[in-house]
Order: C-alpha cells, then structure tokens, then sequence
C-alpha cells in the first residue's frame, strides 16, 4: 500500500480592515432645542461609531445654525478636506437633507467623494452612496428634499411680508441701546445715554474718528461687548429705529438655497412704520444727523479704484505687470520683478497712480475713465525709460506720453508753508 503524506496547512485568520469612519450633524436654528438636539447627535454617532467591531472612530463633524449651502458650512468643509486627506474611509449622516438641499452640489459632493473610496451613508433612506442604485436614488430624493426646502422658505417669506405690511418687527436682532424681552424690543438706560452721546457729538461736528476713538479710550463696550469701530457708530446715526420707527424689508433674502442677503432696490415694497417701539431721540435729532452725514458723504474725496489698473500696464524690459504700492501715503505703480528682486534684475521707476490716470484721460479724451472704458479703447500700456508711457490703442495706433516725477517741493504750497511757518513759532513759544 502507497503512503501518502501530505504537510498540514495551518489556516490563518484573515486581518481584519478597519474602517475609518465619521459622521456629521446639523441643525439649521439656533434655538436651544435645536442645539440641544445637536448634542444628542453627537453623543449618539460618538457611541454608535466607537462601539462598531471593525469601525475606527474618526469624530463627529458639526454646523449649527447655518444654512444647507456647501460654501458656508465650516464643519462640513472640514469633513470634506479630512476625506481628501484620507483620514475617513466612510461618513455617517442623518439624512440627504442634513447633507445638502442643493441637488447640484449635494451630487458633485457624492460623486467627488465616491471617486476617492469615500461612502457616504444616509440613515434615514437607509441608502450608500458606494451602492449600485445610490446615484439615481440620490437624485429623486435630493430634487424632492431642494423643494421641500424651497416650499419651507416660500411660506416662511410670506409670514414676514404680511407681517411687514402690518408695520410688524420681525426676527428682532440685538441693536445696541435696547434689549430684546419677550419679543418686544425695551431700551437699556445705559446704552442709551451712550447713543445720545453719539448723535449730540456727531451733529455737533465730530468725526466718526474722534468718536471711536474716545469711547475706546474710555473702555465703553461697544456692540457685543467689543470695540467701537467707524462702520458701529455709522450704523447708529444713520438708523432709523433709535427714534422708535422702522423701515421695514430693507434687505431680502434673493436664494433661499445660499440665504444671501440683497439690499432692496425697489424689487420688493418697502415700508415704513412710525411708533414700533420706544425711541431714544427725537426725530428732529435724527434728521440733523442725516443732514451731517448727507453733507459728508458730499465733501468725500471719490476712492480710487484699486484694480482699474490691474493687468494693464507692463514693463518694456521684463514684460511682468505692474502692480499698486503705496509709499508715504501715496499710491504709485511699480514692476512686479522689481518689487519681488530689486533693482539689480529690473531697474524701472514707480509711477505715481495720479500721473497714470492723468495721462489715460489724455489719451481717452475724457475727465473720468472706468475699466470699461479703459479695455475699450486701450489694449497694453507699456512703461518705457525716461518716464515714458507708450498707450497700445484697440484701433492698432498708439500714443506716447511722459509722466512728471513730482518732488517734494511740487506739494510743497503756500499754504502748507504757512501752517509749517505758525508751528513753528508756536514751538518756539513753548521752548
């Protein structure tokens, strides 16, 4: 009889994969039942995810109070950038609507993560995002989820309009001298004699500056409890409610996906409404400081635009663009070689920004040019040796033109020599 013999294989358990695996929750209210409930979804996907044989708990990623938008979820941008990471293999979620009501941008997000090995999975219809079906279940049940959204927001729209056509003030948010109790808006004593400090000094002639300036420097907590600013106190003396009336839909909500807040030109009605609450001025106050701030607004030197130039104007010698700069107080244009290695690799002269714009306005035949006009007419404006600017005209011609080095002694007026003249005397008065 044969005898066999064979070498005994010792079977091995296979290792076992781990998945990396998080979640992410979301309340779209701030109001304490929702964040309340936030907190029991985190304590929730905290336990399940840790108690899972073979499930790597990888954190719970949070938004609260924010609107379903890819872009204005810091939470969620998180949990996408830790995917890419590869730091989660798997993302658990409550629901398609929890994840994004935008149909679009909830798919581009599936399908980029799906790419990168990355599952996504949704409680609530119970669906994978890795599954065979998950791409066309995806897209019925996000379109019905974007107009459940829509349908919320049309009725939510509504309320507040009705209620704007019966002078009502909703969705009451902190304004500084008062205090929201129970829905109606009371004014707190001490905030309010600070608003009456404001409007006294701003239409006795102060400025927005010294303002600031003085209230931080008596350490009075402005809005929030933070520092005063110019654009605080702006807000102040031009808001109609510190004399106890509202104008109502001012902004309006134009996409209830992004919730992006647009100044109300006219698209929707606009109302105003007398006695909505107490005042802490008087009207005529009020419109003295309109009057002040209308009369600023007039003396107020244009800005100007910082990118008209932008792309334009190119060195002869290196061909790179010139960029802004500022220097002393003045804005000049300057390679962008030269700034970023100096002299020695490109030596070029910065030109003073008025001198630019001067000279374009000679060019065009105008007194005031926009970028509109200035990619109309000029293609290129090329800065040469000897401060000279060669404009490259859109009709194939081009024009040459010499820009003035300004010394100190061109500001240097009369009238500046006769302030430096008078300090001078009261220096020595002193000395």
């Amino acid at each position: 009889m044969n005898r066999i013999v064979q070498q005994v294989k010792f079977q091995t358990a296979p290792i076992p994969i781990v998945k990396k695996v998080a979640a992410y929750a979301r309340v779209s209210t701030g109001k304490d039942a929702m964040l309340h409930s936030l907190s029991a979804q985190v304590s929730y996907y905290s336990s399940l995810i840790q108690n899972h044989k073979g499930w790597q708990y990888a954190g719970v990623y949070i938004d609260e109070a924010v609107s379903g938008t890819k872009s204005s979820r810091e939470g969620f941008q998180k949990l996408i950038n830790d995917c890419k990471a590869g730091k989660i293999d798997m993302v658990i979620t409550k629901s398609i609507s929890r994840f994004g009501r935008n149909t679009v941008t909830l798919l581009q997000t599936v399908r980029e993560l799906k790419d990168i090995g990355v599952d996504v999975f949704f409680e609530e219809q119970n669906l994978h995002s890795t599954s065979a079906d998950g791409e066309l279940m995806f897209t019925i049940l996000a379109s019905y989820a974007q107009e459940e959204s829509l349908s919320a927001s049309e009725n939510q729209k509504w309320r507040i309009r009705k209620g704007f056509e019966n002078g009502e003030l909703i969705n009451l948010r902190f304004l500084y001298g008062y205090s929201i109790k129970r829905g109606s808006i009371v004014v707190n004593p001490k905030e309010a004699e600070i608003v009456k400090e404001i409007f006294s000094r701003y239409i006795g002639g102060d400025s927005l500056t010294s303002i600031v300036t003085d209230l931080n420097k008596r350490g009075i907590p402005g809005a929030l409890g933070g520092e005063w600013c110019i654009k605080s106190i702006r807000r102040i003396v031009t808001n109609e409610k510190y004399m106890g009336n509202a104008l109502l839909q001012k902004t309006y909500i134009s996409n209830h996906l992004d919730k992006t807040k647009v100044k109300n030109n006219g698209q929707l009605p606009m109302y105003f409404a007398k006695g909505t609450h107490e005042g802490i001025i008087d009207e005529e106050t009020f419109c003295l400081a309109q009057k002040r701030a209308e009369q600023m607004e007039s003396e107020a030197k244009p800005k100007p635009d910082k990118t008209l130039f932008a792309g334009v104007i190119k060195c002869s010698k290196c061909g790179k663009n010139y960029r802004r700069v500022t220097a002393n107080g003045r804005h000049f244009f300057n390679c962008t070689t030269y700034i970023n290695k100096g002299k020695a690799v490109c030596h070029t002269s910065k030109i003073p920004e008025d001198e630019i714009y001067r000279l374009t306005c000679e060019v065009l035949g105008t007194e005031q040019i926009d970028r509109d006009a200035l990619n109309d007419k000029i293609t290129v404006i090329t800065a040469d040796d000897n401060n000279i600017l060669t404009f490259h005209l859109t009709d194939g011609t081009t024009a040459v033109k010499r820009w003035q080095q300004k010394s100190r002694a061109d500001s240097w007026t009369k009238e500046k020599r006769n302030i430096a003249s008078i300090r001078t005397t009261e220096q020595r008065r002193c000395s």
